[in-house]
Protein backbone atom coordinates (compact mmCIF):
# COMPACT_ATOMS: atom_id res chain seq x y z
CA UNK A 1 0.00 0.00 0.00
CA UNK A 2 1.37 3.97 -0.57
CA UNK A 3 1.60 4.60 3.45
CA UNK A 4 3.04 1.47 4.09
CA UNK A 5 5.75 2.97 1.33
CA UNK A 6 5.61 6.21 2.41
CA UNK A 7 6.43 4.83 5.48
CA UNK A 8 8.83 2.92 4.81
CA UNK A 9 10.93 5.37 3.15
CA UNK A 10 10.47 8.54 5.72
CA UNK A 11 11.95 5.88 8.60
CA UNK A 12 15.01 5.53 6.73
CA UNK A 13 15.45 9.48 7.55
CA UNK A 14 13.21 9.71 10.38
CA UNK A 15 12.64 8.54 14.28
CA UNK A 16 9.37 8.27 13.66
CA UNK A 17 6.38 8.99 11.18
CA UNK A 18 2.69 9.12 9.86
CA UNK A 19 1.16 9.16 7.12
CA UNK A 20 -2.80 9.68 6.13
CA UNK A 21 -3.74 8.73 2.52
CA UNK A 22 -7.34 10.11 1.56
CA UNK A 23 -9.51 10.20 -1.99
CA UNK A 24 -12.92 12.06 -1.94
CA UNK A 25 -14.85 12.44 -4.16
CA UNK A 26 -17.69 15.25 -4.64
CA UNK A 27 -21.12 16.06 -6.38
CA UNK A 28 -22.09 19.82 -5.62
CA UNK A 29 -25.32 20.30 -7.56
CA UNK A 30 -25.97 24.45 -7.26
CA UNK A 31 -28.90 27.04 -7.93
CA UNK A 32 -28.63 30.17 -8.23
CA UNK A 33 -31.19 33.36 -8.95
CA UNK A 34 -33.96 30.82 -9.50
CA UNK A 35 -32.17 28.61 -12.27
CA UNK A 36 -29.77 25.51 -12.18
CA UNK A 37 -26.15 26.74 -12.55
CA UNK A 38 -23.61 23.63 -11.99
CA UNK A 39 -23.28 20.10 -11.87
CA UNK A 40 -20.11 18.63 -11.60
CA UNK A 41 -17.68 15.83 -9.82
CA UNK A 42 -14.73 16.86 -8.30
CA UNK A 43 -11.50 14.40 -7.65
CA UNK A 44 -9.10 15.14 -4.50
CA UNK A 45 -6.02 12.81 -2.88
CA UNK A 46 -3.43 13.52 -1.35
CA UNK A 47 -1.13 12.05 1.35
CA UNK A 48 0.13 14.51 4.30
CA UNK A 49 3.15 13.23 6.32
CA UNK A 50 4.17 14.57 9.70
CA UNK A 51 7.80 12.82 11.20
CA UNK A 52 10.02 13.73 14.02
CA UNK A 53 13.51 13.95 14.13
CA UNK A 54 15.86 14.52 16.60
CA UNK A 55 12.72 15.88 18.56
CA UNK A 56 11.18 18.52 16.27
CA UNK A 57 8.31 17.81 14.12
CA UNK A 58 8.05 18.54 10.34
CA UNK A 59 4.95 17.84 8.24
CA UNK A 60 4.17 17.81 4.55
CA UNK A 61 1.24 17.19 1.85
CA UNK A 62 1.01 16.65 -1.74
CA UNK A 63 -1.55 15.88 -4.57
CA UNK A 64 0.96 14.15 -6.76
CA UNK A 65 0.71 10.59 -5.58
CA UNK A 66 3.99 9.62 -8.08
CA UNK A 67 6.35 12.21 -5.55
CA UNK A 68 7.14 10.11 -2.65
CA UNK A 69 10.20 11.04 -1.98
CA UNK A 70 9.94 15.02 -2.23
CA UNK A 71 7.09 14.55 0.05
CA UNK A 72 9.53 12.98 2.11
CA UNK A 73 12.35 15.21 1.68
CA UNK A 74 9.84 17.93 2.54
CA UNK A 75 9.00 16.96 5.94
CA UNK A 76 12.70 15.80 6.79
CA UNK A 77 13.95 19.59 5.64
CA UNK A 78 11.00 20.97 7.61
CA UNK A 79 11.73 19.00 10.74
CA UNK A 80 15.50 20.69 10.70
CA UNK A 81 13.77 23.76 11.60
CA UNK A 82 10.54 22.46 12.91
CA UNK A 83 8.68 22.97 16.30
CA UNK A 84 9.70 20.72 19.39
CA UNK A 85 7.70 18.09 19.06
CA UNK A 86 6.29 17.46 22.70
CA UNK A 87 4.62 13.83 22.03
CA UNK A 88 5.52 9.97 20.93
CA UNK A 89 3.22 8.69 17.98
CA UNK A 90 0.80 6.37 19.53
CA UNK A 91 0.01 2.52 19.51
CA UNK A 92 -2.68 1.04 17.82
CA UNK A 93 -5.79 0.99 20.14
CA UNK A 94 -9.15 -0.41 19.39
CA UNK A 95 -11.93 2.46 18.67
CA UNK A 96 -15.78 2.23 19.31
CA UNK A 97 -17.88 1.36 16.40
CA UNK A 98 -19.42 4.41 14.82
CA UNK A 99 -21.41 5.09 11.12
CA UNK A 100 -20.05 7.29 9.35
CA UNK A 101 -21.10 5.43 5.59
CA UNK A 102 -24.64 5.67 3.94
CA UNK A 103 -24.83 3.27 0.91
CA UNK A 104 -27.91 5.94 -0.02
CA UNK A 105 -25.86 9.14 -0.44
CA UNK A 106 -23.26 6.57 -2.78
CA UNK A 107 -26.42 5.81 -4.62
CA UNK A 108 -27.91 9.15 -4.92
CA UNK A 109 -27.86 9.90 -9.00
CA UNK A 110 -27.10 13.94 -10.32
CA UNK A 111 -30.74 13.72 -11.65
CA UNK A 112 -32.19 13.17 -8.41
CA UNK A 113 -29.94 15.97 -6.39
CA UNK A 114 -31.45 17.98 -9.49
CA UNK A 115 -34.79 17.01 -8.08
CA UNK A 116 -34.80 17.71 -4.64
CA UNK A 117 -32.97 21.19 -5.34
CA UNK A 118 -35.81 22.10 -7.79
CA UNK A 119 -38.34 20.95 -4.88
CA UNK A 120 -36.92 23.33 -2.83
CA UNK A 121 -36.85 25.98 -5.61
CA UNK A 122 -40.34 26.09 -6.65
CA UNK A 123 -41.88 25.76 -3.18
CA UNK A 124 -40.14 28.81 -2.08
CA UNK A 125 -41.03 30.14 -5.61
CA UNK A 126 -44.53 29.30 -5.08
CA UNK A 127 -45.00 31.08 -2.23
CA UNK A 128 -43.54 34.39 -3.32
CA UNK A 129 -42.43 34.34 -6.89
CA UNK A 130 -40.77 38.09 -6.03
CA UNK A 131 -38.02 35.73 -4.02
CA UNK A 132 -34.41 35.80 -5.71
CA UNK A 133 -33.32 31.59 -4.46
CA UNK A 134 -30.54 29.63 -4.24
CA UNK A 135 -30.35 26.09 -3.27
CA UNK A 136 -27.41 23.76 -2.68
CA UNK A 137 -27.52 19.86 -2.83
CA UNK A 138 -24.24 18.22 -2.05
CA UNK A 139 -22.80 14.91 -1.09
CA UNK A 140 -19.44 13.34 -1.13
CA UNK A 141 -17.76 10.07 -0.62
CA UNK A 142 -14.26 9.52 0.86
CA UNK A 143 -11.53 7.38 2.11
CA UNK A 144 -8.94 7.47 4.44
CA UNK A 145 -6.12 5.40 5.15
CA UNK A 146 -3.47 6.29 8.50
CA UNK A 147 -0.57 4.46 9.24
CA UNK A 148 2.22 5.10 12.03
CA UNK A 149 5.69 4.21 13.09
CA UNK A 150 4.01 2.58 16.38
CA UNK A 151 1.80 0.64 14.84
CA UNK A 152 -1.52 2.57 15.15
CA UNK A 153 -3.50 1.86 11.60
CA UNK A 154 -6.93 2.18 10.80
CA UNK A 155 -9.22 3.14 7.60
CA UNK A 156 -12.45 4.65 7.32
CA UNK A 157 -15.08 5.35 4.83
CA UNK A 158 -17.80 8.26 4.58
CA UNK A 159 -20.34 9.99 3.28
CA UNK A 160 -21.64 12.87 3.17
CA UNK A 161 -24.66 14.96 2.63
CA UNK A 162 -26.72 18.34 2.44
CA UNK A 163 -29.12 20.70 1.57
CA UNK A 164 -28.99 24.49 1.84
CA UNK A 165 -31.14 26.86 0.76
CA UNK A 166 -30.64 31.01 0.73
CA UNK A 167 -33.23 33.38 -0.02
CA UNK A 168 -33.34 37.15 -0.83
CA UNK A 169 -36.46 39.51 -0.83
CA UNK A 170 -35.61 42.93 -1.82
CA UNK A 171 -38.70 45.72 -0.96
CA UNK A 172 -36.91 48.97 -1.87
CA UNK A 173 -33.96 50.07 0.19
CA UNK A 174 -35.04 46.67 2.17
CA UNK A 175 -32.84 43.32 1.77
CA UNK A 176 -33.98 40.29 3.97
CA UNK A 177 -32.17 36.95 3.84
CA UNK A 178 -33.33 33.79 5.27
CA UNK A 179 -30.69 31.33 5.00
CA UNK A 180 -30.69 27.45 6.04
CA UNK A 181 -28.47 24.48 5.62
CA UNK A 182 -28.28 20.71 7.31
CA UNK A 183 -25.84 18.55 6.89
CA UNK A 184 -25.70 14.73 7.39
CA UNK A 185 -23.48 11.58 6.75
CA UNK A 186 -26.84 9.61 5.70
CA UNK A 187 -29.14 10.42 3.37
CA UNK A 188 -31.79 11.65 5.98
CA UNK A 189 -32.45 15.05 5.12
CA UNK A 190 -35.03 15.59 3.14
CA UNK A 191 -36.26 18.57 0.54
CA UNK A 192 -39.30 19.69 2.48
CA UNK A 193 -37.90 20.20 6.20
CA UNK A 194 -35.53 22.49 4.48
CA UNK A 195 -39.01 24.02 2.86
CA UNK A 196 -40.63 23.71 5.93
CA UNK A 197 -37.63 25.88 7.57
CA UNK A 198 -37.40 28.28 5.21
CA UNK A 199 -40.85 29.47 4.62
CA UNK A 200 -41.29 29.53 8.47
CA UNK A 201 -39.22 32.27 8.84
CA UNK A 202 -40.51 33.66 5.71
CA UNK A 203 -44.23 33.85 6.91
CA UNK A 204 -42.69 35.49 10.65
CA UNK A 205 -41.14 38.02 8.33
CA UNK A 206 -43.88 39.12 6.21
CA UNK A 207 -45.00 41.83 8.89
CA UNK A 208 -42.26 44.54 10.30
CA UNK A 209 -42.10 45.54 13.60
CA UNK A 210 -39.54 47.88 15.76
CA UNK A 211 -38.06 46.82 18.72
CA UNK A 212 -37.12 49.15 21.65
CA UNK A 213 -33.46 50.30 22.68
CA UNK A 214 -32.15 48.85 25.97
CA UNK A 215 -31.90 45.91 27.77
CA UNK A 216 -34.56 43.07 27.03
CA UNK A 217 -35.12 39.13 27.17
CA UNK A 218 -33.47 37.54 23.30
CA UNK A 219 -34.26 34.40 22.86
CA UNK A 220 -31.52 32.56 20.02
CA UNK A 221 -32.56 29.63 17.93
CA UNK A 222 -30.11 27.17 17.41
CA UNK A 223 -29.53 28.70 13.96
CA UNK A 224 -28.16 31.64 16.02
CA UNK A 225 -26.67 29.58 19.16
CA UNK A 226 -23.53 29.96 17.54
CA UNK A 227 -23.00 33.51 18.59
CA UNK A 228 -23.00 32.03 22.38
CA UNK A 229 -21.32 28.67 21.61
CA UNK A 230 -18.43 30.16 19.66
CA UNK A 231 -16.60 31.46 22.69
CA UNK A 232 -17.15 28.70 24.62
CA UNK A 233 -15.50 25.94 22.19
CA UNK A 234 -13.06 28.26 21.41
CA UNK A 235 -12.17 29.05 24.89
CA UNK A 236 -11.61 24.90 25.68
CA UNK A 237 -9.44 25.00 22.73
CA UNK A 238 -6.24 23.38 25.08
CA UNK A 239 -4.07 25.24 22.44
CA UNK A 240 -5.66 28.80 23.07
CA UNK A 241 -5.41 27.26 27.28
CA UNK A 242 -2.38 26.73 27.11
CA UNK A 243 -1.06 30.11 25.11
CA UNK A 244 -3.42 31.80 28.16
CA UNK A 245 -5.21 33.20 25.28
CA UNK A 246 -8.52 31.93 26.51
CA UNK A 247 -10.85 33.73 29.39
CA UNK A 248 -11.28 30.11 30.78
CA UNK A 249 -7.38 29.04 31.69
CA UNK A 250 -7.07 27.82 35.09
CA UNK A 251 -10.52 27.84 36.05
CA UNK A 252 -11.61 23.68 35.53
CA UNK A 253 -13.83 22.84 38.05
CA UNK A 254 -15.37 25.85 38.74
CA UNK A 255 -19.22 26.49 38.12
CA UNK A 256 -18.75 29.26 35.27
CA UNK A 257 -22.24 28.83 33.93
CA UNK A 258 -25.82 28.58 34.67
CA UNK A 259 -26.19 25.04 35.92
CA UNK A 260 -28.88 24.19 33.54
CA UNK A 261 -26.06 24.22 30.83
CA UNK A 262 -23.76 21.07 29.59
CA UNK A 263 -22.36 21.32 27.01
CA UNK A 264 -20.52 17.79 25.84
CA UNK A 265 -17.81 16.93 22.74
CA UNK A 266 -19.12 13.70 21.36
CA UNK A 267 -17.82 12.42 17.99
CA UNK A 268 -19.34 9.37 18.40
CA UNK A 269 -22.92 9.93 17.19
CA UNK A 270 -23.82 7.60 13.95
CA UNK A 271 -23.96 10.15 11.19
CA UNK A 272 -23.06 13.17 12.70
CA UNK A 273 -20.83 15.44 10.41
CA UNK A 274 -18.25 15.47 13.07
CA UNK A 275 -17.74 12.08 14.02
CA UNK A 276 -15.21 9.62 13.30
CA UNK A 277 -13.61 6.51 15.24
CA UNK A 278 -10.29 7.94 15.32
CA UNK A 279 -9.14 11.59 15.21
CA UNK A 280 -6.20 12.75 12.66
CA UNK A 281 -3.42 11.88 14.58
CA UNK A 282 -4.96 7.80 15.46
CA UNK A 283 -6.29 8.47 18.56
CA UNK A 284 -9.79 6.60 19.47
CA UNK A 285 -12.17 9.42 19.25
CA UNK A 286 -14.15 9.97 22.83
CA UNK A 287 -16.91 11.80 24.68
CA UNK A 288 -15.47 14.36 26.53
CA UNK A 289 -17.82 16.36 29.10
CA UNK A 290 -16.82 20.29 28.58
CA UNK A 291 -19.49 21.38 31.23
CA UNK A 292 -21.43 19.49 33.51
CA UNK A 293 -24.78 21.57 34.99
CA UNK A 294 -22.69 24.88 34.68
CA UNK A 295 -19.10 23.70 35.91
CA UNK A 296 -16.10 23.87 33.30
CA UNK A 297 -15.04 19.96 33.38
CA UNK A 298 -12.69 19.41 30.25
CA UNK A 299 -10.51 21.01 27.86
CA UNK A 300 -10.12 19.44 24.26
CA UNK A 301 -6.14 18.60 24.15
CA UNK A 302 -4.22 17.05 20.77
CA UNK A 303 -0.76 14.77 21.07
CA UNK A 304 1.25 17.69 20.90
CA UNK A 305 -0.66 20.20 23.16
CA UNK A 306 -1.44 17.63 25.94
CA UNK A 307 2.28 16.97 25.80
CA UNK A 308 3.29 20.89 26.38
CA UNK A 309 0.38 20.45 29.12
CA UNK A 310 1.28 17.63 30.72
CA UNK A 311 -1.89 15.70 30.33
CA UNK A 312 -3.71 13.29 27.96
CA UNK A 313 -4.75 13.85 24.78
CA UNK A 314 -8.60 14.14 24.58
CA UNK A 315 -8.67 12.65 20.52
CA UNK A 316 -9.36 15.91 19.09
CA UNK A 317 -6.29 15.96 17.24
CA UNK A 318 -4.94 17.95 15.16
CA UNK A 319 -5.65 21.41 16.45
CA UNK A 320 -8.23 20.63 19.89
CA UNK A 321 -11.12 21.21 17.92
CA UNK A 322 -14.19 19.53 19.22
CA UNK A 323 -16.06 16.72 16.61
CA UNK A 324 -19.70 17.58 17.52
CA UNK A 325 -20.72 20.00 20.55
CA UNK A 326 -23.88 18.56 21.98
CA UNK A 327 -26.02 21.09 23.78
CA UNK A 328 -28.58 19.84 26.74
CA UNK A 329 -31.80 20.79 26.59
CA UNK A 330 -34.26 22.03 28.98
CA UNK A 331 -37.56 21.34 30.78
CA UNK A 332 -39.44 24.63 28.64
CA UNK A 333 -41.18 24.07 25.26
CA UNK A 334 -40.34 26.72 22.99
CA UNK A 335 -43.44 27.86 22.92
CA UNK A 336 -43.73 28.63 26.83
CA UNK A 337 -40.29 30.61 26.19
CA UNK A 338 -41.81 32.94 23.46
CA UNK A 339 -45.34 33.09 25.67
CA UNK A 340 -42.83 34.56 28.91
CA UNK A 341 -41.62 36.94 27.19
CA UNK A 342 -43.59 40.27 27.34
CA UNK A 343 -40.98 42.49 25.17
CA UNK A 344 -38.24 40.78 23.86
CA UNK A 345 -35.98 39.93 20.51
CA UNK A 346 -35.65 36.95 18.64
CA UNK A 347 -32.57 36.25 16.72
CA UNK A 348 -32.24 33.20 13.96
CA UNK A 349 -28.55 35.00 12.30
CA UNK A 350 -26.33 37.82 12.75
CA UNK A 351 -23.85 39.89 10.87
CA UNK A 352 -20.79 40.91 11.74
CA UNK A 353 -19.95 38.51 14.48
CA UNK A 354 -16.17 37.92 13.16
CA UNK A 355 -15.25 41.14 13.70
CA UNK A 356 -16.03 40.85 17.98
CA UNK A 357 -13.53 39.88 20.04
CA UNK A 358 -15.01 36.23 20.20
CA UNK A 359 -11.83 34.58 22.11
CA UNK A 360 -13.17 36.65 25.40
CA UNK A 361 -16.61 36.30 24.51
CA UNK A 362 -17.76 39.82 23.01
CA UNK A 363 -19.96 40.64 20.59
CA UNK A 364 -21.65 43.41 18.64
CA UNK A 365 -23.19 42.38 15.73
CA UNK A 366 -25.97 43.81 13.90
CA UNK A 367 -29.66 41.65 13.69
CA UNK A 368 -29.54 39.77 10.04
CA UNK A 369 -33.00 37.95 10.58
CA UNK A 370 -34.21 38.37 13.87
CA UNK A 371 -38.32 38.98 14.88
CA UNK A 372 -40.03 41.38 17.75
CA UNK A 373 -42.04 39.42 20.58
CA UNK A 374 -44.73 41.66 21.88
CA UNK A 375 -47.03 39.68 25.04
CA UNK A 376 -45.91 36.43 24.61
CA UNK A 377 -46.01 36.53 20.63
CA UNK A 378 -43.40 36.66 17.40
CA UNK A 379 -45.54 40.17 15.60
CA UNK A 380 -42.74 40.69 12.92
CA UNK A 381 -39.22 40.88 11.53
CA UNK A 382 -37.34 43.58 13.11
CA UNK A 383 -34.55 45.55 10.59
CA UNK A 384 -31.57 48.18 11.75
CA UNK A 385 -30.92 46.65 15.23
CA UNK A 386 -27.46 46.03 16.85
CA UNK A 387 -27.24 43.03 19.88
CA UNK A 388 -24.37 43.47 22.11
CA UNK A 389 -23.28 41.28 24.93
CA UNK A 390 -20.80 39.11 26.51
CA UNK A 391 -21.46 35.30 25.93
CA UNK A 392 -19.63 33.95 29.27
CA UNK A 393 -21.69 36.49 30.80
CA UNK A 394 -24.84 35.58 29.13
CA UNK A 395 -24.47 31.73 29.78
CA UNK A 396 -24.32 32.42 33.45
CA UNK A 397 -28.29 33.17 33.50
CA UNK A 398 -30.07 31.32 30.55
CA UNK A 399 -33.55 29.32 29.91
CA UNK A 400 -33.10 26.07 27.45
CA UNK A 401 -35.75 25.06 25.17
CA UNK A 402 -37.22 20.90 25.58
CA UNK A 403 -36.52 21.41 21.51
CA UNK A 404 -33.21 21.00 20.17
CA UNK A 405 -31.67 20.99 16.21
CA UNK A 406 -28.67 19.68 14.28
CA UNK A 407 -27.27 23.26 13.34
CA UNK A 408 -25.03 22.18 10.05
CA UNK A 409 -24.38 18.59 11.21
CA UNK A 410 -21.73 18.88 13.89
CA UNK A 411 -23.82 21.33 16.57
CA UNK A 412 -27.06 20.26 18.23
CA UNK A 413 -28.70 22.83 20.68
CA UNK A 414 -31.93 24.18 21.58
CA UNK A 415 -33.38 27.52 21.84
CA UNK A 416 -31.30 29.87 24.47
CA UNK A 417 -33.11 32.21 26.06
CA UNK A 418 -30.78 34.67 27.87
CA UNK A 419 -32.72 36.67 30.21
CA UNK A 420 -31.03 40.23 29.60
CA UNK A 421 -29.13 41.52 26.34
CA UNK A 422 -28.35 44.86 25.13
CA UNK A 423 -30.67 45.66 21.92
CA UNK A 424 -29.62 49.01 19.89
CA UNK A 425 -32.50 49.80 17.45
CA UNK A 426 -32.20 52.67 14.93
Amino acid sequence: MLIEQVLELALKRADGAQVTHYRTESTPVSFENDRLKTIKVSHTSGVSLRVILNGREGTSNTNDLSDIEGLVDRAVETARYGSPAHYTFPPHAEAQDVKLYDHNVSALTREEMVQMGQQVLDAVKSYNPELLVDVGVWKSESELAFLNSAGARFTAQGTHFSISASVQRVREQDVMYVWYHRAWRAKTIEPQSIIDAVLARLRLAERDARVPSGYMPVLFTPNASYVLLTSLTMGVNGKNVLKGDSPLAGKLGQKLFDEALSVTDNGLIDYADGSSQYDGEGVPVRITPIVQNGVLTSFLYDLDTAGKAGTQTTGNGPGCRPHNTIVSTGDTPYEELIRSIDSGLLVDTVMGFGQSNIMQGDFSVNVSLGYCIERGEVVGRVKNVMLTGNSYEALKEVKLSSEGEWVGGSVFAPYILVPSLSVTSK
